[in-house]
């Protein structure tokens, strides 16, 4: 068994792979797996990889797998995860970099805490420039329970802080099902699977660690793109709300995913111009429909913590007579 597996998923980064291979090369050891899955890509992506695959073999253990057709992040992170035999298990995207020596820190660190996952902090690189982002939690180098995390309502927690390779999990947790994420997701993938580690995982830490530059702003990213496919990020907030509801601590975290529902609603309602349209009338109607599904008691209380200028967007939504067909 290796001590790490590190998936990561490509799909059309013909311009980035090379620094991100470069970079695991530069993380290598006969005692890590990369995981290496091509999404299908269109470009040159895959010839990329094929010879990255050889290449990296005399220094780490290497699987590469290929998709037939394209599933998406969330689809092409679980085959690498069925994929991978690591006691331990990270991520990278794969426009995504690591400094020289971050995993064998991150497998160190994993060692003496000996809890079910850690947390790290990250670099964003945008262009030249570089800013540090930080896990909004204070405890460091400490295991507690990923429960005491998630709250409170008011301000930013560790849930909000859903990025999948900024850190590492215990195989452990693999093996129980908390590991894997909604198949078919294309935007917002992270955000079921950071709330069902936190209500499932039994220990956690966060670590001093500044290993993984997160590149922003790439054309390619889905998250600059303003089709249809970032409306899943409706879906994905009512499974947060459906599994969160069904909690035994439902009373207690439910207004923590409202809250942030709402939050995300009224984010993308404020920046309905990079949509096209259609998508633009259709983001309208399936944040109506699903401010209408949510817990009203919750929702009230959300809509009456927020500033006005959100608060009365999402009042508007709530007013709105919404079609049959609106549902995610």
């Amino acid at each position: 068994m290796p001590k790490l597996s590190v998936i990561v998923p490509f799909y059309n980064v013909q311009q980035y792979a090379p620094d991100t291979l470069r970079s695991l090369r530069l993380n290598a050891d006969r005692d890590f797996e990369f995981v290496l899955v091509d999404d299908h890509s269109k470009d040159e992506t895959p010839a990329i990889l094929e010879r990255a695959a050889e290449d990296l073999s005399d220094v780490a253990q290497v699987r590469y797998i290929r998709h037939e057709k394209n599933g998406g992040l969330a689809t092409a992170r679980n085959t690498g995860l069925d994929a991978a035999q690591g006691e331990y298990l990270t991520f990278l995207d794969g426009d995504d970099w690591l400094a020289p020596g971050y995993l064998a820190e991150l497998v160190s660190a994993l060692d003496e805490l000996g809890c079910d996952f850690i947390r790290t902090d990250h670099v964003q690189a945008t262009a030249r420039a570089r800013s540090v982002s930080r896990v909004p939690v204070g405890r460091r180098w400490e295991a507690f329970d990923p429960r005491e995390a998630i709250l409170p309502s008011h301000r930013s927690t560790s849930v909000d802080y859903a990025y999948a390779w900024a850190g590492a999990y215990h195989r452990r947790l693999l093996e129980r099902g908390v590991l894997h994420f909604t198949d078919g997701l294309r935007t917002a993938e992270d955000r079921p699977w950071i709330w069902k580690l936190h209500r499932e995982a039994e220990s956690f830490a966060v670590v001093s660690l500044l290993g993984v530059f997160y590149r922003r702003g790439v054309a390619s990213s889905l998250t600059q793109i303003g089709d249809v496919r970032q409306l899943d990020f409706i879906r994905a907030f009512d499974q947060v709300i459906e599994e969160t509801a069904a909690d035994r601590e439902a009373d207690r975290l439910l207004p923590k995913a409202v809250r942030t529902y709402c939050a995300i609603i009224a984010h993308h309602l404020s920046n309905e111009d990079r949509f096209e349209p259609a998508v633009a009338r259709q983001l309208r109607s399936m944040s109506a429909a699903a401010i209408k599904r949510m817990p009203q008691d919750a929702l009230g209380d959300a809509l009456e913590a927020m500033d006005m200028d959100r608060s009365s967007k999402l009042r508007r939504l709530r007013r709105r007579v919404t079609p049959a067909g609106a549902a995610a």
